[in-house]
């Protein structure tokens, strides 16, 4: 089940234009320790997991999303000489996306679950560390309690799963106000609330996927991104808000790229990642319809630079 798919409203933007004409420079290494990441979905971007490869070098990434469907279907031949070719083009794995139905049925968590072994087996073979995934903030008939009930039992069975893999799991809060409040049960969309599912499942490989919209959106501060342990925080996505537009009125469907408009603010939320020390993959999530019309090297070209017009903020 896509984010995507409950978002109603996408509003396009100039995506090369947002950037600007501003010089991008990259931090120096040791000033931050966390990748640019290419994750071609969320870019609208197709490819299979080799064109994201080739095209994450090309554009200067530093590490790229597996796929799990592919990484499965090598041998073991093969796959060692993939992730030789990648490491060789200085690339580094981001985050896998969790292949577990865990927000509906019981019938789809459970076929879903007797195929998650076989998933954390295809990543970990590849070295993969890194998977994710995100929390609906509402829902139309379960009450906050019985949802956070059934997410820490389900979600706890496959944490426990991918631990055996050597797997760490991040989750997504959503902040946006337009989505919890758009139906009658709101559910997690802070911060707080998220520790407090993550302290329930009860699993040492269990930590957050940060969202600089969602931070925004909840109203967090500083503290709270220092409130953290790299170790707490598995995966990060940058986007940024079109001006005008309250906080309790914006749509999660539209999005800019980070740093392109100014709204949210990009400084304190990539230097307290610096901060703690996080170096996990950043990867830009900016739902933009025109972003998705660009050629696909357009799209990662425009997005590398805008990730690094955001790093060169690291003090």
């Amino acid at each position: 089940m896509n984010r995507r798919s409950f978002i109603k409203t996408s509003i396009a933007i100039a995506a090369a234009a947002a950037i600007g004409p501003s010089k991008i420079l990259r931090a120096e290494p040791s000033k931050r320790k966390m990748t640019i990441d290419l994750v071609c979905g969320g870019l609208g971007i197709r490819a299979t997991l080799p064109e994201a490869v080739a095209l994450a070098h090309r554009h200067r990434f530093e590490s790229v999303a597996p796929d799990i469907g592919y990484l499965r279907g090598l041998s073991d031949d093969a796959l060692e000489e993939f992730v030789a070719d990648l490491h060789a083009k200085g690339l580094v794995w981001g985050a896998a996306g969790l292949p577990v139905e865990f927000r509906r049925d019981e019938r789809a968590f459970e076929k879903d679950m007797k195929r998650l072994p076989d998933a954390c087996r295809a990543l970990q073979r590849a070295g993969v560390t890194r998977i994710g995934t995100w929390l609906s903030p509402m829902h139309s008939e379960l009450t906050f309690l019985k949802n956070f009930k059934q997410h820490a039992r389900r979600l706890r069975a496959a944490v426990r799963v991918m631990n055996d893999h050597g797997l760490r799991f991040g989750m997504e809060y959503v902040g946006t106000k337009m989505l919890w409040t758009s139906q009658k049960f709101p559910f997690i969309h802070t911060m707080a609330e998220t520790k407090e599912l993550i302290a329930e499942i009860g699993e040492s490989n269990v930590g957050l996927v940060l969202d600089s919209w969602h931070w925004s959106m909840a109203r967090e501060t500083e503290a709270d991104l220092l409130s953290l342990k790299n170790s707490d925080v598995v995966a990060v996505d940058l986007n940024d808000a079109p001006r005008g537009v309250p906080i309790e009125k914006q749509v999660d469907g539209n999005r800019e790229l980070p740093a392109a408009t100014g709204v949210l603010d990009m400084d304190t939320f990539v230097n307290a990642l610096a901060k703690i020390g996080y170096d996990g993959p950043v990867r830009a999530e900016p739902f933009n319809q025109t972003l998705r019309q660009l050629p696909a090297d357009e799209a990662a070209a425009v997005t590398a630079k805008a990730i690094r017009k955001t790093f060169a903020l690291i003090r």
